[in-house]
């Protein structure tokens, strides 16, 4: 399991009963987590400091619980990259700490080239890796269903000081750009999915990550470069290994490609703790 451990500005203090207890940067949150089985809580009395909590609800969904007040718009710093956060309905902030794994990983694939690297970001959310493989000197085309994600992320490149980068926004179906550009002749040398588990695109287009994710993956296969550098596949679908993001790739990527396979688990240490909390899977394609 490869472990975010580089943070300053967010930190997980406890977990117990579904529950995680965070900082980001000065505000303390708690959200629901599942992985989160277990009952004993190892610092009780910080509990008592949350700013805000997300309650589930019995039917679905849930709402925030504002303890104390809480700023609408607040700035956490990950090394040289700035992101703004937002409480969201269904527990979200806007950015998942974890993937700083991912960014570091794709920053230096990035800076080992002595050309400029064309990436891919599909299912972009608010830019997380758009603004990693920016300020790695990338160019980047940045792909989301959702108007107001895409929004997002152009505020998390400006706040980056990264607004002269070549960034290119989309809000579309992803397959649907896809296959344009497969149209178009364009190619990327560095392609990231962070595909839901389930989804509507920018027409209402269903998604369903088991029944559409090997078809994808061969789809963008055909939009890589000649030379390509590297191809990440995330998933917080449950059920869901992570040998099964290295099987696609085998099947596909690599089948046109010589390079690297593997894949493996993405977590987050707990403060002043040994535990470790487990957030997610990865599969990667990378050159050799």
């Amino acid at each position: 399991m490869e472990i975010a451990k580089d943070w300053k500005d967010y930190e997980i203090i406890d977990t117990a009963n579904g529950e995680k207890l965070e900082r980001w940067k000065n505000v303390i949150l708690i959200r629901p987590d599942p992985q989160i089985i277990w009952k004993t809580k190892e610092k009780p009395d910080e509990w008592k400091k949350a700013d805000a909590k997300y309650n589930r609800s019995k039917t679905g969904g849930g709402s925030w619980e504002y303890i104390k007040k809480v700023p609408n718009v607040w700035q956490i710093k990950y090394k040289n990259l700035t992101f703004n956060i937002k409480p969201m309905g269904f527990k979200h902030t806007g950015i998942f700490p974890e993937q700083a794994v991912n960014w570091d990983w794709m920053i230096d694939k990035i800076k080992k080239e002595k050309r400029e690297i064309k990436v891919l970001n599909l299912f972009a959310y608010t830019g997380g890796a758009t603004v990693a493989c920016s300020s790695a000197g990338a160019s980047v085309c940045h792909v989301d269903s959702s108007k107001g994600m895409v929004t997002w992320a152009k505020e998390n490149i400006e706040s980056s000081g990264l607004s002269d980068r070549p960034v290119r926004y989309i809000v579309d179906d992803v397959q649907k750009f896809v296959n344009r550009e497969i149209r178009r002749g364009n190619k990327y040398d560095a392609i990231i999915m962070d595909p839901p588990s389930y989804g509507r695109g920018a027409g209402g287009e269903v998604w369903q990550f088991q029944e559409n994710i090997c078809e994808l993956v061969e789809l963008c296969s055909k939009v890589l470069s000649e030379d390509p550098l590297f191809f990440l596949i995330n998933s917080y679908t449950t059920g869901i290994s992570s040998k099964v993001l290295e099987n696609i790739l085998n099947l596909t990527v690599a089948k046109r490609h010589q390079g690297k396979v593997y894949s493996g688990e993405i977590g987050l240490p707990i403060s002043k703790s040994k535990l470790i909390l487990p957030a997610g899977i990865y599969g990667r394609w990378e050159k050799i």
